[in-house]
């Protein structure tokens, strides 16, 4: 496993993000050792395939986020190619993707989520799905893009309906108090931060501007809450059946009793990897270094198609030159 293809930037409205993760990642790695090669998929499939057999990579570290990236997509194409990869495989990467599907396992598992409600963009104009305050956001998007909070007196609806382009809705009642995060590594739950920000809410600019929020890790919240966070991000990333790394983001309403308030948002699969990520921040917590932990993501890799071997070179060089 000494080659290693950084897929990053691709074609999702998280391509800034992964440009930022891919270039922390790829520095990480040659610290590690490794001898690594940089692809940028762009919408040529064909030359997507070509271009990381022609790499010839050990092991490819998915440093993409967003569609395409993190929604099993390209985890259909390296199992296809054969070729072992960071994170987790395509079933449990389009499910997380996929908000309501993501919420009916975690249901299914008994953890603690939010109702919810699926819609179009002429629903939410026709009517609030939910009383005051509620979120909405997309279906298949993540880093926050496209999230509104809507609260009490707020007159937004109809505008935030007609400009909607990012296709079904989920609505879910606001949920007040703490933002919260568990990063989990294979079977083990790093920590508990607590994230804090200006913004209305921890949206795109709050997690990725200098200074865009504030995490305090470990979260100072009580010892029932720290410990149930971090037992449903471990029972969510096997619910989802991720491997790897992974984020579970929550809720934590402070006023009710105990861990009662604690509500799972969601799991990322490809967590950020920037300078002001949470994943490499609970790693460096727990004393794994960063350059660790990326080579550490590498020994993890594998892929669930067939392996087929030195035939996926030739192919993969057919199928580019025909594109």
């Amino acid at each position: 496993m000494s080659r290693v293809t950084v897929l990053l930037g691709g074609l999702s409205s998280e391509r800034e993000v992964s440009l930022s993760s891919g270039r922390e990642i790829i520095g990480a790695l040659r610290e590690a050792g490794f001898e690594v090669t940089a692809v940028d998929p762009g919408p040529d499939l064909g030359a997507v395939v070509g271009a990381i057999a022609v790499s010839k990579p050990d092991v490819v570290f998915n440093a993409l986020h967003g569609r395409f990236g993190e929604d099993g997509a390209i985890q259909g194409v390296l199992d296809w190619m054969g070729i072992p990869y960071t994170h987790s495989g395509l079933r449990a990467s389009a499910v997380a993707m996929d908000k309501a599907a993501a919420k009916a396992a975690f249901a299914a598992a008994g953890l603690p989520v939010a109702p919810h409600r699926l819609m179009q963009a002429a629903d939410l104009a026709d009517a609030d799905p939910f009383p005051l305050p509620y979120v909405v956001k997309p279906v298949r998007e993540g880093s926050s893009v496209g999230v509104y909070i809507l609260r009490e007196h707020d007159n937004r609806r109809a505008e935030i309906a007609s400009g909607w382009c990012w296709g079904e809705i989920i609505a879910e009642p606001y949920i007040p108090g703490k933002e919260l995060t568990v990063a989990v590594m294979d079977d083990r739950a790093l920590a508990v931060t607590e994230i804090a920000t200006g913004h209305a809410f921890y949206d795109y600019d709050a997690k990725y501007a200098d200074g865009g929020s504030r995490h305090a890790i470990p979260a100072p919240v009580p010892d029932a809450v720290r410990d149930r966070a971090m037992e449903v991000a471990v029972a969510a990333h096997a619910a989802l059946g991720c491997r790897g790394v992974s984020r579970a983001d929550f809720r934590w309403d402070d006023s009710r009793p105990g861990a009662e308030g604690l509500v799972l948002l969601e799991v990322n699969t490809q967590p950020g990897m920037t300078p002001t990520s949470l994943v490499p921040e609970q790693a460096a917590y727990r004393g794994i270094p960063f350059p660790e932990l990326c080579a550490w993501m590498v020994r993890q890799a594998r892929h669930d198609g067939v392996d087929r071997g030195a035939e996926v070179r030739p192919r993969a060089k057919g199928m580019r030159d025909a594109a």
